[in-house]
């Protein structure tokens, strides 16, 4: 769509068609959820729970193939979340990474050239007019430069970046509606994870950086000769145009294409795995859309080998995840306490992230933690999914009340590490259904041990110099500690948790029910007694302090 063409109605009818749409799913789940749940039962309303989602999904994907924009993006962030939405779902917005439709050719060579200033046949010796790829905010097509090197050239949609403003503001006033509701509000701010979406959205939006973020993955992997990343030819690059070396081969998803050039895909599966284990653990820098589109498998060697050797290789560095040193520490303390069993590890890593709430129940995450260990601890995926629905089941019940109750959030700074680990896992696991994760992790985790314990001089001498200085204040502090525990005065700070406080409100109602009660009987009594007396004044005068306390009874309740 040419920038000229993106009239302020066209702009306007899209928001339209956006909060048109969320208004009728926002008042579907109001619906169903909120209203007909009460009336007709958890039962009846869960039976077309599935169907009706479905339903949504289909709807919500055909709006975005016909609209494009951002709402692909979102369905595209969506249909990776295989772990937390139903795989009817999912499949449904599954599509959307193959279903944009292209540009017109003239369009596209509007831009190119306005962009090199230069007509098309001065910068190429070759431009094929057929779209290669076609995706939400740009589109691919193959060519040749003038000095004989075959290449791809990325191009951005027409007038994409007004396209893209208008969208998001249009899905920020969506989820304004939807964090009204309260389950979700306390789990996820909506809010902030849609400013990180837009922000690395807009990052997409300028193949300058973009070109800086394929040096950084080729830097990163100079010493890894079984990783490529394509050369960028930076003369013919601008914010929206990019120019690469062409190395498309197998697609890392055609397992067909795989198997007659002689390469295991089960070993594309775990280098596939192990080169996210350095970005996300050593680089903190990672390719945050890791589709079959963007991951290529080469072939090399000698073709009679079995199995054959092969390069992965890497493309479309637009959408790219920073992880801070901080995270990246405690992703470390994650990672070595999964290998290691150590519950208690995960559970401190995962506060200090920021994945629970204060008051959050820590004992009984630790204890689920150790129970899933202890159950599914080195099965791989295929065990997985035969294990016996009935046993999940029974598994799901003995934690159902922490899992629905537990206050946990989606922290700002996961929300494309989660995308990316979930494309990631889905991936692996389709090229070796008999993956094993805990096996491929356990290496890493020892080299990252290892490395902790041979730390430099200087972290060895710190360690002994604060190990001294608390062996030198522990005589004192334990003399004062047993001094005041015999003296009575010792003293005791507890930190309640939301569980205990509740408790402990319901116990202080109780009583000042109970207290307001044994008034209230014994006024009741006392103006009983004095009206049967003749002291009508009396009388008259506690029962009316009676009908105070009965109050006071009842507010007390409500309470």
């Amino acid at each position: 769509m040419p920038a000229s063409s993106l009239s302020s109605a066209r702009l306007r009818a899209r928001v339209r068609r956006i909060l048109w749409f969320g208004a009728r799913t926002v008042f579907a789940v109001i619906w169903w959820e909120l209203v007909l749940r009460r009336v007709l039962g958890h039962e009846r309303v869960n039976r077309g729970a599935l169907e009706r989602y479905r339903r949504i999904a289909r709807e919500f994907r055909d709006l975005s193939v016909s609209m494009g924009g951002v709402l692909i993006k979102v369905g595209q962030f969506v249909s990776s979340r295989v772990d937390v939405l139903p795989r009817a779902i999912t499949d449904e917005l599954a599509g959307l990474q193959d279903e944009v439709p292209p540009e017109k050719f003239e369009d596209i060579r509007a831009v190119i050239e306005g962009e090199l200033g230069k007509p098309l046949e001065e910068a190429f010796a070759f431009f094929d007019p057929h779209v290669e790829a076609a995706a939400s905010l740009g589109q691919v097509h193959h060519a040749r430069l003038l000095t004989g090197e075959d290449v791809v050239v990325k191009v951005q949609r027409p007038g994409i970046t007004l396209i893209v403003t208008t969208d998001l503001s249009a899905v920020r006033t969506v989820l304004g509606w939807i964090r009204n509701y309260g389950p979700i509000r306390r789990r996820v701010d909506l809010i902030a994870l849609l400013d990180e979406f837009s922000r690395i959205l807009y990052q997409e939006l300028d193949y300058v950086q973009e070109a800086e973020n394929a040096g950084t993955f080729a830097a990163n992997f100079a010493g890894d000769p079984d990783v490529y990343i394509p050369q960028v030819y930076r003369e013919l690059g601008t914010r929206r145009v990019l120019v690469l070396e062409d190395v498309t081969t197998i697609k890392i998803t055609d397992v067909t294409a795989l198997a007659s050039s002689g390469v295991d895909r089960k070993q594309v599966a775990s280098r596939l795995f192990n080169t996210y284990l350095q970005q996300f653990f050593e680089d903190g820098f990672f390719h945050a859309d890791p589709h079959p589109g963007n991951l290529f498998v080469r072939p090399v060697g000698d073709p009679a080998s079995r199995p054959r050797p092969f390069v992965l290789t890497f493309v479309d560095f637009g959408m790219v995840g920073r992880i801070a040193p901080f995270v990246r520490t405690q992703l470390r303390e994650v990672l070595l306490g999964l290998t290691t069993r150590d519950a208690a590890r995960i559970v401190r890593a995962e506060v200090a992230l920021g994945f629970f709430l204060p008051g959050t129940d820590l004992a009984a995450i630790e204890k689920a933690t150790e129970q899933v260990f202890a159950r599914f601890y080195g099965i791989t995926t295929s065990e997985l999914i035969k294990m016996d629905k009935r046993e999940l089941q029974t598994f799901a019940n003995q934690f159902r009340d922490l899992l629905y109750e537990m206050p946990f959030q989606v922290p700002q700074d996961f929300i494309y590490l989660g995308r990316c680990a979930g494309i990631l896992s889905g991936m692996c696991s389709s090229l070796d259904p008999d993956i094993n994760y805990f096996s491929l992790l356990e290496p890493f985790a020892s080299k990252i041990l290892q490395e902790e314990l041979t730390g430099g001089l200087s972290d060895w001498l710190a360690k002994a110099t604060d190990m001294l200085s608390l062996l030198v204040r522990l005589p004192t502090q334990a003399d004062r500690f047993f001094s005041k525990a015999t003296s009575g005065e010792l003293e005791m700070k507890v930190s309640p948790s939301r569980e205990l406080d509740r408790e402990i409100r319901g116990l202080t109602s109780a009583i000042d029910r109970l207290v307001w009660g044994v008034v209230f009987a014994a006024l009741l009594m006392a103006g009983v007694i004095s009206l049967a007396s003749h002291l009508a004044v009396v009388g008259i005068a506690a029962l009316a302090l009676a009908v105070i306390a009965l109050l006071g009874v009842l507010l007390v309740g409500r309470r």
